[in-house]
């Protein structure tokens, strides 16, 4: 009698302790990376010949290495998108803002026990538009958005310098003694002080990077960095030791989860928020790449995007299926054990760290109107597509695994009968989605 309720009693805590762990009581820390401008093909692992990524490859050879995720082609609109898991028709107001009616997988991670925190360039409170909003309330508008802590450039007034003597702010106040600082380095200790302070807590580090936007300037790595009169000198010749910076913090990132012993235990990931500034030329094993930022081909908005997780991801993936930036909210939301909300436009890719069956996106949907300031607003289109064949809503139809670039729209009458279904396919999905809410749509404009 004696062995059978030691029995029942090995098997109640047995079966508590797998409740517990389904339920949420060991769900992953989250690490979101994302740097600013450096689109697919900056990664050595991605075919590039132009700068040495090391510690990036390796984390691609080790985790889940993305050859078809899409952002949007710029900055503040991937970056709404990939807080709110929505289209930017539906919520995307301004350049540089983010609706304060909207809620983010910061307010969601935080609601389901998350410690939080955001560090790098923010750009999201409406500074020079009809929603910039008094400093005070500016000053608190990352916790408004689910972060319990923030150190951010880009964010009230004047941005002022990003990198050597950089304007930052932290928890409601400026940053001073940085004359002679680094912003990356700044901010990226910032990070992974907030991830040693809540080493025994669940969290999310949401880490938009300061790097690698122009002006392309010395890093500490770069021999002038020891002239402070050059660090604000510009050159496209420092865009290679910017990435490699990028490639540096990553590495500390990493190390730093490691030495904290959370690496089984944290879901790591890096991605770009468009594609690589219109100056740059990278050399790729397929020829010179120029890059496209701003514009809707492949260069403007075909990014990196490695997941890492030594214990969910034992064996290493190349995944060769479509990924788009409003898929973020809801991979994050089910990996912490949140329901997805019912407005989400996003699919979940849970399944596939967890090391489950994914089901592949058929399609990716992408509306770009930067509505950027400086004159009358432009409006750029929409398209959807898979990995062949794109479709924008003014009738441009290309192959674009032959034409990367855009130059050869194809012709209706000349289709084959696959390439007309999937004209068809993509223009009801196009007529689907309702004109933009904040703007009607005879003030629509094509390319």
């Amino acid at each position: 009698m004696k062995k059978y309720f030691t029995f029942l009693l090995i098997s109640f805590v047995s079966g508590f302790l797998t409740w517990a762990a389904e339920s949420g009581e060991n769900k992953p820390n989250i690490v979101l990376v994302m740097t600013d401008d450096m689109g697919y093909e900056c990664l050595s692992s991605n075919g590039c010949l132009s700068y040495s990524t090391p510690f990036l490859d390796k984390l691609s050879k080790a985790g889940i290495n993305f050859t078809y995720a899409f952002s949007q082609p710029l900055c503040t609109p991937s970056r709404v998108k990939l807080m709110t898991g929505k289209y930017n028709y539906r919520n995307y107001k301004a350049f540089g803002y983010l609706d304060v009616n909207e809620k983010t997988i910061g307010n969601l991670l935080k609601e389901a026990g998350y410690k939080t925190c955001v560090a790098g360039k923010w750009q999201l409170n409406g500074v020079k538009t009809k929603f910039e909003s008094a400093p005070e309330e500016m000053l608190k508008r990352p916790y408004h958005f689910g972060f319990d802590e923030y150190c951010l450039w880009n964010f009230l007034g004047n941005s002022g310098n990003r990198y050597a003597d950089p304007k930052l702010f932290q928890n409601g106040k400026r940053l001073e003694g940085l004359e002679d600082a680094y912003g990356p380095d700044v901010v990226s200790k910032y990070a992974m002080d907030f991830m040693e302070r809540n080493k025994n807590n669940r969290f999310f580090l949401y880490y938009p990077m300061l790097l690698v936007h122009a002006p392309f300037v010395p890093t500490p790595d770069s021999k002038e960095w020891a002239d402070k009169n050059s660090r604000h000198n510009a050159d496209n010749r420092f865009f290679k030791d910017m990435v490699e910076y990028t490639d540096k913090i990553v590495n500390k990132l990493i190390a730093k989860i490691e030495e904290l012993g959370l690496s089984d235990n944290t879901v790591f990931i890096f991605t770009c928020d468009n594609g690589t500034n219109y100056s740059i030329i990278t050399q790729t094993v397929k020829g010179p790449f120029h890059g496209g930022k701003g514009t809707m081909p492949d260069a403007g908005d075909h990014v990196p995007l490695i997941i890492y997780n030594p214990s969910k991801i034992k064996t290493p993936v190349e995944y060769h299926e479509l990924f788009e930036f409003s898929d973020f909210l809801p991979t994050l939301a089910e990996l912490a054990g949140i329901s997805i909300p019912a407005d989400t436009d996003g699919k979940s890719f849970a399944p596939l760290i967890n090391g489950e069956k994914q089901q592949a996106r058929k399609t990716i949907f992408v509306h770009y109107d930067p509505l950027k300031g400086g004159g009358a607003e432009r409006w750029y289109g929409r398209f959807v597509r898979n990995k062949v064949y794109k479709l924008y809503n003014d009738g441009r139809f290309y192959n674009v695994a032959k034409d990367g670039l855009e130059k050869m729209s194809l012709e209706k009458n000349e289709l084959t009968n696959k390439e007309k279904e999937y004209w068809a396919e993509f223009q009801e999905e196009l007529d689907k989605a309702p004109p933009h809410y904040f703007k009607q749509p005879a003030e629509y404009k094509k390319n």
